[in-house]
């Protein structure tokens, strides 16, 4: 790891660390970031989100990226709430891109492209990822 890894990394700030999901922000690139690490219940998977809104009312988060490889099947009240509340709220507050982190899971495939239509109602550009770095390739690209 070179010098300009370590930097990036310490500039990256935890906004929430749980048992089911680690929350970060990039501010370097305007990255926010869950990566679930587990099951989560209603409760849990609004806070994650929620908890990146708030921290988006201080610091721009022009692009989401959320690394679902550890993520378990998500509720369809869980899904309905991410793409009438979560996602509207996001664009209002600047975001302009999205990503995910997958696995190819055919839950978690379809799951992400209900996801993917209702963010294409929106006009919020949303692809599915290997990795982190092809994402941020593609969120830094404009």
């Amino acid at each position: 790891m070179n010098n300009t890894d370590v930097e990036k990394r310490t500039l990256i700030k935890v906004v929430l660390d749980t048992n089911f999901a680690l929350v970060t922000y990039n501010p370097v690139i305007k990255l926010g970031k869950i990566e679930w690490k587990a099951k989560a219940n209603t409760e849990e998977y609004q806070s994650a989100f929620i908890a990146l809104l708030e921290h988006a009312d201080k610091y721009p988060v022009h692009y989401f990226l959320s690394d679902i490889t550890k993520q378990s099947v998500v509720s369809p009240e869980n899904r309905k709430w991410f793409e009438n509340i979560m996602i509207p709220m996001a664009i209002g507050k600047g975001l302009k891109k999205a990503g995910a982190i997958f696995d190819g899971n055919v839950f978690k495939k379809y799951y992400i492209n209900l996801i993917i239509q209702a963010t294409n109602k929106l006009g919020l550009p949303l692809k599915v990822f290997r990795n982190e770095e092809e994402a941020v390739k593609w969120f830094v690209k404009d």
